[in-house]
């Protein structure tokens, strides 16, 4: 059972699970429930176990309810372009059954070849196209969960519109487990994405990135995606996959738009002068497909690259666009003070930042100036008018945060709507908040 205690957040507490149960219906996550309720045993729902905020790590006592079995994926529905699925549905599986009825699931969280739609709608994941087409609660339409009172409840709609009572499916997203099992989930669906054109910018620092980021939002772009990636991790993905990456830059933003021609092509030209006049050390609109595609890739390989090196501390924080800049410049400066090597990776046209905070492997020193850097950036993210996560979730590590982050009365809302949802406190006690 040593796999199922926790998830991929390094250093985030986790105990022994008493027992494992691997589902295969809701009428067994029920059965599972009713029994935990009985003794007032806590319970545990996980995913694929690629979080990085420590929301499925076991507790003391507890029995975890692993739904990667749950992979069926029930209705594609063309007509009204939504599918249902099970929880263990993996993305990409998703997306690519999806595309064989010409639609698409936009929701794309750098781990989509490995994360499934129950872990990402428990934590509200987003991605690399949410600059442009939302995260993952915008997309969910409706669900079935099983409650903290053993009940088995159908959330939502299947309509285009509706808002017959409170938006309860929406308060099941991001909640992390903590209001209910998701067993089954209903996702909106868009035509297929028009193809991408992407463009490229190398820049001496990634504070100069950064105001290529505030450039693009300032000149009414919204591309498809605008992603950031240093040095560092581009390295760490070409010595582990020899991708023949060639960046001679410290930073690198890559940008794509997929409206169609002739608006398409002007916006284009219109992102490389916005990388251009924030200093871009070299710029140009792909012409090359493949070198394009393996660049896009190499930003989703870098955090499991980056885990090959040492342990890896993962921010997950968001700012205002316009604060992008001043966000990674004090995230240079905190890693210099306490000594820390800090990599970046980043969603950077929505202003999602994840510092990766490396550190070398058994090194109690290291660990403890990591943590303490950890707390600075998001002390800072919040100065800044941020958030301490923007599509990880709170989990363990940023509890610290969240209470800094909300307002007390707000704080006691949260609370107040966990007791109604689960009495017993018996699902994931102990995560966002005690």
């Amino acid at each position: 059972m040593a796999s199922f205690e926790h998830d991929e957040a390094e250093w985030a507490p986790h105990s022994s699970p008493i027992a494992v149960v691997r589902p295969s219906s809701t009428e067994e996550v029920q059965a599972v429930v009713r029994a935990c309720l009985a003794h007032r045993t806590p319970v545990v729902a996980r995913g694929a176990g690629t979080g990085l905020s420590g929301g499925a790590n076991a507790t003391a006592g507890c029995v975890v309810i692993a739904l990667d079995a749950m992979t069926a994926i029930k209705t594609i529905d063309e007509l009204e372009r939504y599918a249902v699925v099970e929880p263990g549905v993996v993305n990409d599986d998703l997306r690519a059954a999806c595309a064989e009825h010409g639609l698409w699931y936009p929701p794309d969280p750098a781990s989509s070849p490995w994360s499934t739609i129950g872990g990402n709608v428990a934590t509200n994941a987003g991605g690399l196209c949410c600059v442009k087409y939302g995260v993952t609660r915008d997309y969910v339409m409706g669900m079935q969960v099983v409650t903290g009172t053993g009940d088995v409840v159908r959330l939502g709609r299947r309509t285009a519109k509706g808002v017959a009572g409170y938006d309860l499916a929406g308060l099941m997203v991001g909640s992390e487990g903590t209001l209910g099992i998701i067993t089954e989930i209903v996702v909106k669906l868009r035509p297929l994405q028009d193809p991408q054109r992407t463009i490229a910018g190398y820049f001496d620092s990634v504070v100069d990135a950064g105001r290529a980021v505030s450039a693009v939002a300032a000149a009414g772009l919204t591309p498809s995606a605008l992603e950031l990636v240093d040095r560092q991790c581009l390295l760490a993905v070409d010595a582990w996959k020899n991708m023949g990456l060639s960046v001679d830059a410290n930073a690198v933003l890559l940008g794509r738009v997929d409206t169609p021609d002739p608006a398409g092509e002007q916006e284009a030209q219109k992102m490389l002068a916005c990388f251009d006049e924030a200093g871009a050390s070299w710029s140009a609109v792909s012409t090359d497909q493949e070198e394009a595609d393996a660049l896009f890739a190499a930003r989703r390989l870098a955090y499991p690259a980056m885990e090959r090196l040492g342990p890896v501390l993962t921010e997950d924080v968001c700012v205002p666009k316009r604060h992008v800049a001043e966000m990674l410049s004090r995230i240079e400066r905190i890693g210099l003070e306490y000594g820390i090597t800090i990599a970046n990776i980043a969603h950077a046209g929505d202003g999602n930042l994840h510092p990766l905070l490396i550190t070398p492997r058994d090194d109690d020193a290291a660990r403890v100036r990591a943590q303490a850097a950890f707390a600075e950036i998001i002390d800072a993210a919040l100065e800044l008018g941020g958030t301490v996560t923007g599509e990880h979730g709170v989990g363990l590590l940023k509890k610290d945060g969240l209470a800094k982050e909300v307002d007390p009365v707000v704080l006691a809302m949260h609370r107040s709507v966990k007791a109604a949802l689960d009495p017993y406190g018996i699902l994931n006690p102990g995560k966002i908040f005690d």
